[in-house]
Parts: C-alpha cells; structure tokens; sequence
C-alpha cells in the first residue's frame, strides 16, 4: 500500500477517489444524553439532546446522516460528537455547546465529509476540532497505522 503523510503524521491511502467523484457517506454520531458536565433537569431535554436537534435543523451536506446515541462516556468534556464512515479515520470532537452556531461543526463535517480518508489536515480544520479533538481511531481497514 502506498501512503503518504498529512500534517498530523498519520499514513494516508494514495487511492483517493478519481476528482469529481461524489465522497462517501458518513455519520455524525451525538451524545443525546450527554448532560455538558453540569446538573440538569431529569425530565427536560438534555444538552446533547439539544444539540442533535440544532444540528438535525442545520442543513447537513448531502451523504452525512445523523444518529444520535446513548453515552460517548466523554461526560466531563461538554457534548460530544463523532464522524466515521467506511475506510475513515473516526474522529470523537467534546467540548460542544447546544447554545453555539452550528456553523463551524458544520464547517468541520463538511471537511471531514469531503477527505476520502477522513483526514483533514490541522490546519484546515475549524478552531474548535483543533483544540477539542478527544479521540482519533483508524478505520478498521487500515493494516499498518
């Protein structure tokens, strides 16, 4: 396999996609019951679950579908996301504000949906994924990471 490097070091597969070819789908996983490290009211909605709702009525690009999920287990750093699709690097981003412009989470799917590989590099990422990226996890296809 051939690969080369991003800004991140992390190997990337040559094979990218012919230009024009549309990128595959992917999934933007939220935290419905993430509670953003602070007490909330049992029976009114959560963060996380606000958060989903803002982000369901935000107009996601086309090929990115939204699921929500029970706990990331990233409780103490504030709502949580995930972006992965096949032959990805999935990437877990905290620190989300429910109250926030979607805008750059937007922003920042956008890229990631674009990357065959789901590499975007550092430097084009939106602000908040530079400093508030949890996890990154390579796809289950990648034999030497």
């Amino acid at each position: 396999m051939t690969t080369i490097k991003d800004n991140d070091t992390a190997p990337r597969d040559a094979g990218a996609p012919a230009a024009g070819s549309a990128p595959a789908p992917v999934e933007l996983l939220v935290c419905l019951t993430c509670r953003r490290g602070a007490p909330t009211d049992d029976e009114g909605p959560r963060p996380g679950a606000l958060l989903h709702d803002a982000l369901a009525g935000a107009g996601l690009p086309d090929g990115v579908a939204l699921r929500g999920v029970s706990c990331m287990s990233n409780c103490s750093r504030g709502c949580s996301i995930a972006l992965r699709g096949p032959g990805r690097w999935t990437y877990v981003y905290g620190n989300l504000d429910e109250s926030q412009d979607p805008a750059p989470i937007l922003d920042g799917i956008a890229r990631y949906h674009a990357a065959p590989d789901g590499l975007v590099p550092w430097r084009e990422r939106p602000e908040h994924f530079k400093r508030n990226c949890i996890a990154r996890i390579p796809p289950l296809e990648a034999p030497d990471v």
